[in-house]
């Protein structure tokens, strides 16, 4: 473990600059897994933004599948996967709604044909055909005409996921790889290797 930094957050940035460097493809793109209204694991692939003051970031529709189920149950966990590095990484950890400024200040960062995105998709809901999404865009793009920065609608912003335990996994060509598991105890993290 002399390799390993005593700070997850550390040895994620770590490994996430060497994903970026070997120009893997979707570095930041992760596995979302919630629990589902009915008590059934929920997964999805969403991209994480950031990773400040220690916590997972990523944006969404509050109204969507995956927004319901973290506001009835903030328990979460992400799974990274870089199979070019024989790399992956398991977050597990409590999600809690972003900031207000946050949200908007990434909202009005986007391209605007996203931010025109983010207020016509009812995300998850059922729609009787794509056409429904289309005429909603036409209707903003006329709303919103001359307005580069759109404002954040009240149903889309930002999770930051504070993490309780963090599993670091290195593949090897004799299938004995390396584990290392971070737990937060009391506000402190603990660090073990784990058989594979």
């Amino acid at each position: 473990m002399a390799s390993v930094d005593q700070d997850p957050i550390v040895q994620f940035r770590k490994w996430f600059d060497e994903v970026l460097a070997a120009g893997l493809p979707e570095p930041n793109a992760l596995t979302l897994s919630t629990v589902s209204v009915n008590g059934m694991p929920s997964a999805r692939i969403v991209l994480l933004k950031g990773v400040d003051d220690g916590k997972f970031v990523f944006y969404t529709n509050y109204q969507s599948q995956k927004g319901k189920e973290l506001e009835a149950n903030p328990a979460c966990a992400l799974t990274f996967f870089w199979a070019g590095l024989e790399r992956q990484v398991r977050v597990e950890g409590i999600a809690a709604r972003a900031s207000l400024q946050t949200s908007e200040t990434y909202f009005q960062s986007r391209p605007r044909e996203s931010q025109i995105g983010a207020w016509a998709s009812p995300q998850s809901s059922i729609i009787a055909g794509r056409e429904i999404l289309e005429e909603r865009v036409h209707q903003l793009q006329e709303k919103f005409a001359g307005q580069n920065i759109l404002p954040k609608p009240n149903q889309w912003g930002g999770f930051e996921v504070d993490p309780m335990r963090i599993e670091f996994w290195q593949g090897r060509p004799s299938r004995l790889h390396d584990r290392i598991v971070f737990t937060k105890v009391n506000g402190q993290w603990q660090i073990h290797r784990l058989a594979p």
